[in-house]
């Protein structure tokens, strides 16, 4: 597996330009919506930029590839409902105030799941930071300086890594 590449100067996501990207042995093609522009699909959860002043929360399955904090719905859960429980659950975290940044359509062109669309919100969250006790699918937490940002998440460069430096550059770290 190739080791993962800091965002660096990874040029941010334009709002609606298709993006390849890949997961889960699919293709994908991913695009940025600002938040007055929720695209059509099916509603696949939220990820938030969590500072805690200035430094920003970030966690990681396998201590390797350190992103930001999200994951899908529950029920009929609003977008900002599954923010602040995934928050919580994922990186121990209490979303105080959040700010939608925008949504990301995913629409899977090769795969078992073609042709399914999906949209998830990404927000600026200004979290207070708990004690580290992992109790679901994620291992690890990171906090970092929030203007080391691109220096600390770690994506592939691919679609995703441009939808991530455009969440960020959202949320004012560029």
């Amino acid at each position: 597996m190739p080791q993962p590449n800091p965002l660096g100067r990874t040029a941010p996501a334009t709002d609606g330009a298709p993006l390849a990207a890949r997961g889960n042995g699919q293709d994908w093609l991913v695009s940025w919506h600002p938040p007055g522009e929720r695209p059509a699909g099916r509603a696949h959860g939220a990820n938030g930029v969590c500072l805690a002043g200035a430094e920003l929360v970030l966690i990681s399955h396998d201590g390797v590839h350190f992103g930001l904090p999200g994951g899908r719905p529950e029920g009929d859960e609003t977008d900002l409902e599954t923010l602040c429980r995934e928050m919580r659950e994922e990186a121990c975290v209490r979303v105080a105030e959040a700010r939608l940044l925008g949504h990301v359509r995913s629409e899977c062109v090769a795969g078992h799941e073609l042709g399914l669309v999906l949209v998830r919100s990404f927000w600026c969250a200004e979290v207070l930071v708990g004690d580290w006790r992992p109790a679901h699918e994620v291992g690890h937490r990171r906090i970092v300086p929030a203007a080391a940002a691109r220096d600390e998440v770690r994506e592939y460069s691919d679609g995703s890594a441009r939808i991530v430096a455009r969440a960020l550059t959202e949320a004012g770290l560029t």
